[in-house]
């Protein structure tokens, strides 16, 4: 099955390749190590004696963000020493900005093509290899394996999409697996779900999701006010888009407007998912008639009945400016959502829509504990949002909930680490 795989990979590359130098280039940021995709990972100083090489892998800005305990855990440990991959041009970014002086260098994630798998394996030349949640590349995973190195998948999950493909075609679930040293599911529905697919029982260990120990700074009252002056979001309820994806900017203007409508002092903060929309959002706010500034433009210079964070590495600041959250990528026609994890951290009342298949047992615990409000589209988010921006009742008694379930979840980056160093103490 391994070399059907690297018989079509290559003709699939071509052929996708197009697309993805499209969206590299709307996203920017790529050029920066670009041959870090085709294994040159170059420049890493040598491997010292007694001092274990890891190779951790993050896709994007949300696993950067979630494995900053774990990279000040590691980083603490005698003899260890970490080089970070990511996969995205705001990952990649985002962790040269935090992980810089933790780590023995920042690279790009390469293509897992035969080729450039092998070349970038000799040259990080690792001891041990962590991935993060669906990070499961056949051609990388058999690179360790040839080399004896073990691999660990932490707060590994499968989405309802993958489940259902890799059912269907058992052979490419042994492909994705069979070189996992040890997995740890972030749940024990995804741990369930390893199992019916063929992973030993032997070597899964549900940890729980890591994402759920987030500690983020609260921001003092004065830095609140200097960036809402710097946003330009007036006095007033601020209700907050976050990760937003097309069609749900507009919905969320239609609750400005009815929220408006309805007596409410009110401002609108948008943070779509990708910063590069901007100017597909600036056509649409044009022609509402409403007030509107991006952020990434500098400083507002007047209040605003909308802004637009066109920006990478915020949303935690962000967050603290909102009474009311959007969780995005919700609403019809998306069905795997963004992640309402930071949102309930904050204690910030929540509503999100019916798709949230990426986080669908994060989703239901979180309205079985009342601490977040589903709505069925976009007609039923303006009619329940005006109603929470008019009830600071509701609203409290969301917050409170939500912050009482991330406390009662965390642990998860104990028991990772736990394992962590268990592998780590085989390797002598």
């Amino acid at each position: 099955m391994l070399w059907l795989y690297r018989i079509l990979y290559f003709p699939m590359l071509l052929v996708l390749a197009p697309a993805y130098l499209w969206r590299m280039r709307r996203r920017g940021g790529y050029r920066e190590n670009f041959l870090h995709r085709f294994g040159a990972h170059r420049g890493l100083p040598a491997k010292r004696p007694g001092v274990r090489r890891i190779w951790l892998q993050a896709v994007s800005v949300g696993e950067v963000l979630a494995i900053a305990p774990l990279i000040a855990a590691l980083k603490q440990a005698d003899g260890v020493e970490i080089y970070l991959t990511t996969t995205t041009s705001t990952g990649y970014r985002l962790a040269g900005e935090r992980y810089g002086g933790q780590t023995i260098g920042i690279g790009y994630f390469p293509l897992d093509w035969w080729p450039f798998a092998r070349r970038s394996w000799r040259q990080i030349a690792p001891d041990l290899v962590i991935l993060t949640e669906g990070e499961r590349w056949p051609e990388h995973m058999h690179q360790a394996a040839v080399r004896g190195v073990p691999v660990l998948c932490i707060n590994a999950r499968l989405s309802d999409r993958s489940f259902r493909r890799m059912q269907s075609f058992p052979p490419a679930a042994r492909l994705m697996l069979e070189g996992i040293t040890r997995l740890l599911p972030c749940s024990a529905q995804d741990a369930a779900r390893f199992g019916e697919l063929g992973f030993p029982a032997g070597r899964l260990t549900t940890t729980g999701n890591i994402k759920l120990d987030v500690t983020i700074p609260r921001l003092t009252a004065k830095r609140k006010a200097d960036l809402r002056r710097e946003l330009g979001l007036p006095a007033g309820l601020v209700l907050m888009g976050a990760s937003t994806w097309p069609g749900e900017e507009a919905a969320l203007v239609a609750t400005l407007r009815r929220a408006r409508a309805g007596g409410r002092d009110c401002s609108l903060l948008l943070v779509p998912r990708h910063a590069e929309r901007r100017a597909e959002l600036g056509r649409l706010l044009q022609d509402t008639g409403l007030r509107f500034h991006f952020r990434s433009r500098g400083p507002a210079a007047g209040e605003v009945d909308v802004a637009v964070a066109d920006t990478t590495g915020e949303m935690r600041q962000l967050l603290q400016l909102a009474d009311l959250v959007f969780v995005g990528k919700s609403l019809p026609p998306h069905t795997e959502g963004q992640t309402p994890v930071e949102s309930a951290a904050l204690e910030k009342p929540m509503l999100f829509g019916p798709g949230m298949g990426n986080f669908r047992l994060i989703a239901r615990d979180l309205l079985a504990r009342q601490a977040a409000v589903q709505v069925a589209d976009a007609a039923a988010l303006a009619e329940r949002a005006a109603s929470l921006l008019d009830d600071a009742a509701q609203r409290a008694s969301l917050s409170a909930a939500a912050g009482g379930w991330q406390r009662d979840n965390a642990g998860a980056m104990d028991r990772t680490l736990a394992v962590i160093r268990e592998e780590l103490a085989k390797l002598g």
